[in-house]
């Protein structure tokens, strides 16, 4: 059997295993995605609700459905959609990163299913989603275009992904490398590299040559005076985050 293609980057990979024990330290070099934590997820639960008709007081409100996390980390994404029901597939290209979202996971009594690997081997398999979580990865693959074509082959007919990103302008250039790496050491320096950063425009066109059709966009915005992320439908200029759905 011929192995799938892949759009990892080894040289990416690298850099987060490097960081990989670190994952659930709130004051450590996730610390900056610890801080946005609960504004993606907001996002991201609303989103879900709303395409999938589901009440979010409800218990389990995700029942039934089947999710995806591509580059699932230590799992920060994952276990709340197991809290709320799911069932839960965390995927990571970094080795080192699974056994902790694992063992953070058995901890929090949660069944997750973690696995080594790449989006392209789970759609070679045939797996397939209700929902594919794609978040701050595309600006660290090596094809972002060919990589979104492999997270909509995981869709299910109907299927919703959600991916996140920075976009590519001066003010990202200055806030998500000279301010997060340099200024406030938020991340280890060369974390995220500028000409790898993905336009609103561009992620827009690998979506819809993907065969998705988009359905919202956001942006995740950070204010150093509260010190805290809020979601805000025009202001798109650093961090953003897209809803599509796979047409069934």
């Amino acid at each position: 059997m011929q192995a799938a293609e892949t759009s990892v980057d080894a040289d990416e990979v690298a850099k987060f295993e490097a960081m990989a024990a670190e994952w659930w330290d709130p004051n450590g070099k996730f610390r900056p995605l610890h801080m946005l934590n609960p504004c993606r997820l907001d996002y991201i639960t609303g989103q879900i609700a709303a395409e999938f008709g589901r009440d979010l007081s409800a218990e389990a409100p995700f029942a039934g459905l089947r999710i995806l996390d591509i580059g699932c980390g230590g799992g920060l994404l994952c276990e709340p959609m197991a809290r709320l029901g799911a069932e839960v597939v965390g995927v990571d290209a970094a080795a080192r990163n699974i056994p902790v979202a694992e063992t953070h996971a058995a901890q929090s009594g949660l069944e997750i299913d973690y696995r080594h690997g790449t989006a392209e081997e789970l759609a070679a398999a045939g797996e397939r989603f209700d929902v594919v979580l794609n978040m701050e990865v595309v600006e660290h693959v090596a094809d972002p275009r060919a990589y979104t074509a492999t997270c909509a082959a995981l869709l299910k007919p109907g299927g919703l992904m959600i991916c996140s990103t920075i976009n590519r302008n001066a003010k990202s250039f200055a806030m998500a490398i000279v301010g997060a790496e340099y200024v406030m050491r938020w991340l280890p320096k060369g974390t995220h590299e500028w000409r790898k950063f993905i336009t609103p425009d561009e992620l827009t066109q690998h979506i819809e040559a993907a065969g998705l059709a988009a359905v919202d966009a956001k942006g995740f915005v950070f204010n150093p005076l509260s010190w805290s992320w809020s979601i805000s439908a025009r202001d798109l200029s650093v961090n953003y985050v897209t809803a599509s759905r796979k047409q069934g």
